[in-house]
C-alpha cells in the first residue's frame, strides 16, 4: 500500500514539474513575442499619439496640451497598462522613452495649426524619472530636436508619474537642475494616489502639480478630497508652483474647482485626448470660454 502511496506522490510530482516547465515555456514565448513587438512599434513609428488640452481655470484660456502615446489594438497586449507595464520590465526602456518624446515632439509641431504655432503652447510629455538620470538622455539632442522644430526648451514640461518612486533626491535634484537651467519645466503626476510620499513635491520642487483623479472626483460632495486639495494648494502658494486638476467628467467638479481657485484643468469635461489638437471649452459660472474660438 506504502509503494503504491509513493508512487502516486511521485508522479504527481513529475506532473508539477512538467507543468511547471510548460508553463515557464509559455511565458517566455510571450515574453518575446511581445518584445518583437515593441521592436517593431519603433521601428514603424506603429504609435497612436493624443493630445489633451490644459485650461487655465480662471482665464479659461487653453495653456498646453498633454502627449498621450497609445500602442495599437493587439492580442498582445490586454491594455493600455499592460502594454506600459511591460516596457518597464524590458532593457528597452531608455530607447522607447526616447522614442516616444521624439514622436511626440514631431506630431506636436505636425498638427499644430498654422494660426495657433506662435501660441507658444506647453507640451507636456510623461517620462519615467530613472530615464533622466541616465547620462545618455544629457547629451542634448533634445534640444537639437527642439531647434529643429522651432519649439523652445520653455514650452517642454517633463511629467513625471509619482507611482515611479525617486530614490536618490539629491541626485535627482542634481539634474533637475541641469534641465531647468535648459529652460525645461517639471510637473509631478498623479500626486494624491498614495504611490508616493509629499517628499517627492518637497525635493524636485516642480513647476507644476497634477493632481490625481481620485482626489477630484466627485470633490464637490466630498469634504475629506476638499480638504485635502486646499492643503495642497496652500503648499502649492508658499512653493510658487501651480495645480493641475486632472480626470474632470462632471460640471459639478468643474465649477468647485473653478470657484476655489484651482489653477488649471484637464479631463473629459474639457476635451478629450485626440488625434488632432484642438482648444479646450469650459463654461464655468457665467462665463464661457473665450480660448475655443
Amino acid at each position: 500500500m506504502e509503494s503504491v502511496v509513493g508512487q502516486s506522490i511521485k508522479t504527481s510530482n513529475i506532473f508539477s514539474f512538467f507543468k511547471y516547465l510548460y508553463g515557464q515555456h509559455q511565458s517566455s514565448s510571450l515574453y518575446m513575442k511581445r518584445l518583437k513587438a515593441l521592436k517593431q512599434i519603433i521601428q514603424h513609428n506603429d504609435l497612436h499619439t493624443y493630445f489633451q488640452p490644459i485650461v487655465d481655470l480662471q482665464s479659461q484660456q487653453t495653456i498646453g496640451f498633454e502627449a498621450l502615446n497609445r500602442p495599437l489594438p493587439s492580442t498582445l497586449f490586454n491594455s493600455v497598462d499592460q502594454f506600459y507595464e511591460f516596457v518597464g520590465q524590458t532593457d528597452c526602456v531608455f530607447l522607447f522613452e526616447c522614442f516616444c518624446r521624439n514622436l511626440s515632439l514631431k506630431r506636436f509641431k505636425e498638427r499644430l495649426h498654422k494660426d495657433l504655432v506662435n501660441k507658444n503652447f506647453l507640451v507636456f510629455l510623461n517620462i519615467h524619472p530613472n530615464v533622466l538620470l541616465d547620462k545618455k538622455y544629457h547629451s542634448g539632442e533634445t534640444l537639437q530636436l527642439l531647434k529643429e522644430l522651432g519649439i523652445k526648451p520653455q514650452q517642454v514640461v517633463f511629467e513625471l508619474t509619482e507611482r515611479s518612486a525617486v530614490i536618490d533626491f539629491v541626485e535627482f535634484e542634481r539634474v533637475l537642475s541641469h534641465y531647468r537651467s535648459q529652460g525645461y519645466r517639471i510637473a509631478v503626476d498623479d500626486v494624491g494616489s498614495g504611490y508616493n510620499s509629499l517628499k517627492t513635491l518637497i525635493y524636485l520642487k516642480p513647476e507644476f502639480i497634477k493632481l490625481d483623479r481620485s482626489l477630484i472626483q466627485f470633490i464637490d460632495q466630498n469634504s475629506e478630497q476638499q480638504q485635502l486639495v486646499t492643503l495642497l494648494m496652500k503648499y502649492a502658494e508658499q512653493a510658487n508652483t501651480k495645480i493641475i486638476a486632472e480626470g474632470i467628467e462632471r460640471q459639478e467638479e468643474l465649477d468647485y474647482l473653478h470657484r476655489i481657485g484651482i489653477h488649471y484643468a484637464q479631463g473629459y469635461a474639457i476635451g478629450k485626448p485626440a488625434k488632432e489638437i484642438y482648444m479646450g471649452k469650459i463654461r464655468v459660472g457665467d462665463h464661457e470660454d473665450r480660448g475655443s474660438h
